[in-house]
């Protein structure tokens, strides 16, 4: 079993939004702190603490974006979620919460940039492993936010002790982001310190997806294709659909697939990922007598789950029977399981944030852009998930291969975008995806019947920071509906 820790370091964790934007350099002392390279490692570790919090990427987080899926349906508190009008006053409060702890590991990473340059104790090396480790976890938390809310106040080590901070434009946010992963990937190891830190090719793998979000296809091509031909990454074997438990078990510390997962771990208190209780009911085998059971689909009236082919080995991997009160058709997420938890802050899986089949995915989209159609290297790429999925080798051609001739630069992309939504359930990609693609409302009407609402696209600016920034306009600044 795994047993991968983060110390977090509770000094840096504050209980109100005010305190948590501002630093208090009496409280920690920065000309004693940052001094050696172990005091540094333990304030890169804080930047992490946040993001595991079962109110941010621990639980909340991917389970929010999980419920706007085509694929799948919100119960309880998310079932409003389906409704696509806007959030509800409990999932505001909720989106409060990530909104909250991403800043706070923001403000974290911001110490470590300006502080550790500072040591009298640490040499140059590490000053410059550790700073580029805070850049890319800034540039990555930047990239959630930016996504979900639009256009941020930015804090960087420059400003981080000014309360009062204008919203900056989506695009601003964009270049910070792509500045620092630019540091990054030249800064950091070429293998990550241990599993669930970065290397340079966990900076190129995001900057890649940064790439494609923003609709720049020649960089995200390029980015993705160093990550692919550095030979540092390759496919699993895959023959059953149980397989997959290589990848994604409570029990795998690593694999030759991952590329940057957030590390959660069974042992300890409140280490585990919260996210997995999302999937399961407490009386099913895959998480014992615990689940909120609060996502679900149903393969006969979501025409997404109907019509995945059923000799695909990532369905039935992924999807469990089991009637949770609404019917035979009803289906539950097992991708993410483990029997072993003790509670629900306990199971050990990790979040599967950057993996190769991801980038190989981003490579064949971006190539077929830049080409106005399919390249013979972008439908390989595309081809070596789809092998996968059905048990061939990834890399020998098959039955089930698609051939160039038959796709225009259109239908290819319908037929990533489907692909990558089978590789990703259960990773609260698909609905980021949808939204970038400009699809979200056409899919959603299509699959669901439901009309998404402009306000729905984004997340409200909580008032956490309203209330403390006086930077921001509560009407001008607020985004659209709340």
């Amino acid at each position: 079993m795994k047993n991968i820790s983060y110390l977090l370091l509770t000094l840096f964790f504050f209980s109100s939004c005010k305190k948590q934007l501002e630093e208090s350099p009496k409280f920690i002392a920065a000309e004693v702190f940052y001094n050696t390279a172990p005091e540094v490692a333990a304030a890169i570790n804080a930047i992490y603490g946040p993001l595991r919090e079962a109110n941010c990427m621990g639980g909340l987080y991917p389970a929010q974006l999980e419920a706007y899926g085509d694929y799948i349906y919100g119960r309880g508190s998310y079932a409003p979620l389906n409704d696509y009008a806007g959030l509800d006053n409990t999932n505001i409060i909720r989106t409060g919460f990530m909104w909250d702890f991403f800043y706070r590991s923001i403000r974290n990473a911001n110490l470590v940039i300006a502080n550790a340059p500072k040591g009298s104790a640490i040499n140059a090396a590490d000053v410059s492993r550790y700073v580029a480790e805070a850049r890319f976890m800034r540039a990555f938390v930047y990239f959630q936010l930016v996504r979900n809310w639009g256009g941020l106040p930015i804090r960087t080590e420059a400003n981080m002790t000014e309360q009062n901070t204008k919203r900056s434009t989506a695009a601003d946010v964009y270049q910070l982001i792509t500045d620092d992963l630019a540091k990054a990937e030249t800064d950091l190891p070429d293998a990550p310190a241990q599993p669930g830190r970065p290397s340079k090719w966990a900076a190129k793998s995001l900057l890649a997806d940064v790439y494609l979000t923003t609709q720049r296809y020649p960089e995200a091509t390029a980015k993705a294709n160093e990550v692919i031909t550095s030979n540092k990454y390759s496919l699993l074997s895959v023959t059953t659909a149980a397989d997959y438990d290589k990848i994604y078990g409570a029990d795998v510390a690593t694999s030759s697939e991952e590329i940057f997962f957030l590390k959660f771990s069974r042992s300890g208190n409140n280490q585990g990922w919260q996210f997995v209780t999302f999937a399961h009911h407490p009386a099913s085998p895959f998480l014992k007598g615990i689940g909120f059971f609060a996502l679900y689909t149903d393969t006969v009236l979501n025409s997404a789950i109907k019509t995945w082919d059923v000799a695909d080995l990532r369905k039935s991997f992924n999807l469990y029977s089991f009637n949770i009160g609404l019917g035979a058709n009803t289906f539950l997420f097992r991708k993410f399981k483990d029997p072993a938890a003790a509670n629900q802050f306990n199971p050990g899986n990790d979040y599967p944030l950057y993996k190769y089949s991801d980038v190989l995915l981003i490579y064949a989209e971006a190539a077929s852009r830049v080409n106005n159609g399919p390249t013979a290297l972008a439908i390989e790429r595309l081809n070596m998930v789809h092998r996968r999925a059905y048990g061939y080798g990834a890399t020998v051609v098959s039955p089930v291969d698609f051939v160039l001739a038959n796709y225009t630069a259109q239908t290819f992309l319908d037929l990533v975008v489907k692909e990558r939504g089978y590789e990703t359930v259960f990773e609260a990609k698909r609905w980021l995806d949808l939204k970038r693609l400009g699809t979200v409302k056409q899919v959603i009407q299509q699959v669901k019947g439901k009309v998404v609402a402009d306000k729905h696209l984004l997340w409200p600016i909580p008032d956490s920071e309203l209330n403390h920034n006086k930077g921001m306009d509560r009407t001008k600044d607020q985004n659209p509906g709340y």
